[in-house]
């Protein structure tokens, strides 16, 4: 997926922005960059690969060569960036979030109008950041142009970028999908995707971008150029998965949330008898962790971690790019506490259940190790689509999601008709979905967290989370 961080001040901020940066390295694992400005040496940039090494081995010597009152740096899950351009609104640094699903249509708009020129990559295909940037230099000023680029691409877009004078601006997209937060300090401002990077920082929170608003942030302060939309539909995943333990969306702390999450579906486990005769409750590590303590706590099941995951050379299981090698990996990864599985009835609860793979080997692997039950609970309801809004998911398939797979094995095209019952599991269909994939996988019994349990978790309105994944509702 990919997240910002970008600091100006009355100071040098690049260590600022490199530490700011590292602590997004959680949203991406292909590229990161940072560009910074300054009177005496103009803009400076520089990009790395952190598929095999972290962002903080690659950019350990910036502070050494990128000096700057104002800096922007980025984690992306896509392209290279920040990039540099020079247009007619002047030169600046850009970084973006998001995912554009039109972007060959608006590459031949442009081009057929323009006559202008793309940067190709590999396969021919044009930097989605750059694709922004054209975009926003179709207008007269940013503002508009943001907002052109964003009505116009299917998807969603979240900027930062740093102007020549030092300024940054900072726009959230247009119905608030991922977080934009401003802190500030006694001698500038820093913008943020997640809030725990600033306040280690020592920055406080100022503000909290709302939909589609676009702000201008200086060393005095944070100035509003474009006022915040009505409709918010902030991802709901921020929450059971993506999000940082420490960070705090729309006022609603992630670790917070996932151990009250827990607990409801362990209220509602209780009053359908789904607790009964488990020795330990434990979490898929490490996101379904918050959500099993939650559920214990509820439960009164003691918590155990029955096998601990290896973490020290492998920190990210799908940092290889082969399916079959990030499959090994995990695999390699967990090692078993053989006192708290043998003999013993385990419930795991994990942020969520997507395509599976890894976790029908998680599965025989505590089975190997003499376990006499698993359970599974999954923190949210069946993922029935492809998100097209944010690019976290590899996917090119609804039909790659295990929940897809199973109801067209059991009606196919015809179940797609009845995916509101699928994902109850009051109804038939919904008993036979979690039928079938307790037969495939092992289960000793699955549950998924209910739509009204994940909402009631957040706090928020459901008509400001974005449920797609779920219901396929906009």
């Amino acid at each position: 997926m990919g997240g910002f961080f970008g600091a100006t001040s009355k100071r040098d901020v690049v260590l600022d922005v490199f530490f700011g940066v590292d602590y997004h390295s959680h949203l991406g694992t292909r590229r990161a960059g940072m560009a910074a400005v300054s009177e005496e040496k103009g803009f400076q940039r520089d990009i790395h690969n952190i598929e095999n090494a972290p962002f903080r081995t690659k950019f350990a010597g910036i502070v050494d060569e990128m000096h700057g009152n104002s800096c922007i740096g980025c984690i992306s899950d896509s392209d290279p960036q920040p990039i540099i351009i020079r247009s007619n609104l002047g030169v600046y640094a850009i970084s973006t979030i998001g995912i554009i699903n039109n972007a060959d249509d608006l590459i031949q708009q442009f081009l057929s109008f323009s006559g202008g020129h793309f940067t190709a990559m590999t396969a021919g295909r044009v930097n989605s950041t750059e694709l922004a940037a054209a975009l926003i230099n179709q207008k007269s000023d940013f503002v508009e142009g943001i907002r052109f680029a964003q009505e116009k691409i299917e998807g969603s877009l979240s900027v930062l970028i740093l102007k020549e004078d030092g300024t940054l601006i900072a726009a959230r997209d247009k119905v608030g999908r991922l977080p934009i937060l401003i802190g500030k300090d006694s001698e500038g401002c820093c913008v943020s995707f997640e809030s725990f990077a600033f306040e280690k920082l020592g920055y406080e929170f100022c503000k909290e971008l709302g939909p589609g608003e676009i702000v201008s942030v200086t060393p005095e302060g944070v100035e509003t150029l474009s006022k915040p939309k009505k409709k918010k539909r902030i991802c709901a995943f921020l929450w059971t998965y993506y999000g940082y333990p420490n960070s705090t969306y729309e006022g609603v702390n992630v670790e917070v949330m996932r151990n009250r999450n827990g607990a409801v579906m362990a209220r509602e486990d209780k009053a359908n008898g789904g607790c009964e005769g488990i020795d330990y409750v434990s979490g898929v590590p490490d996101s379904g962790t918050p959500h099993a303590i939650g559920y214990a706590n509820e439960s009164g099941i003691p918590f155990a971690r029955p096998f601990i995951k290896y973490t020290p050379t492998w920190p990210r299981s799908f940092m290889p790019t082969s399916q079959t090698e990030r499959n090994r990996v995990a695999k390699m990864k967990m090692v078993p506490v053989h006192d708290l599985i043998q003999n013993k009835s385990l419930l795991f609860v994990d942020d969520s259940i997507v395509r599976g793979t890894q976790l029908r080997e998680t599965v025989e692997f505590l089975y190997s190790n003499g376990a006499k039950e698993v359970h599974m609970r999954s923190a949210c309801p069946p993922i029935m689509y492809g998100c097209k809004y944010l690019n976290f998911s590899r996917n090119t398939s609804d039909n790659d999601l295990i929940a897809r797979r199973i109801i067209h094995e059991l009606e196919g095209e015809e179940g797609e008709k009845y995916m509101d019952e699928y994902c109850d599991a009051s109804t038939e269909r919904g008993k036979a979905l979690l039928k079938t994939i307790c037969e495939k996988f092992n289960f000793a019994s699955l549950g998924y967290q209910s739509l009204a349990g994940l909402i009631e978790a957040i706090g928020l309105p459901e008509d400001c989370v974005c449920t797609y994944c779920w219901t396929g509702r906009e």
